[in-house]
């Protein structure tokens, strides 16, 4: 389905088409912090719309994720990387997005504290 989705001050701005039936959160050191909802989907099914001169990134770990924040309100709305094949994709913070009944949601819960 398609999404409209931005940071808390509307500075950067997507447009995404993503399934919204897995999300997920995480319980590693990172995520448990930020407590976003994740959703996942190929890169070339996210656009983003405005703001790229607003974002700056945070990498940790093994530096394969580009976690995108805006300078100005310090919203990550969504973040960039690859899957394991290698395949380019966005994770989308599902918290971000307009229109998400987040209490219909179906969320798994991922132990990201142990790998």
């Amino acid at each position: 389905m398609q999404y409209k989705g931005s940071c808390h001050c509307g500075s950067v701005r997507f447009n995404v088409d993503i399934d919204l039936s897995n999300p997920i959160v995480c319980n590693c050191s990172y995520c448990q912090r930020r407590g976003s909802i994740l959703a996942f989907t190929p890169i070339e099914n996210f656009e983003l719309e405005q703001g790229e001169e607003y974002l700056t990134e945070y990498r940790f770990n093994t530096r394969q994720i580009q976690h995108l924040f805006c300078k100005i309100c310090g919203m990550q709305s969504f973040a960039r990387g690859q899957t394991p094949d290698g395949t380019s994709m966005a994770a989308i913070n599902v918290r971000c997005l307009e229109d998400v009944d987040l209490d219909s949601l179906q969320v798994a819960k991922v132990d990201g504290r142990s790998r």
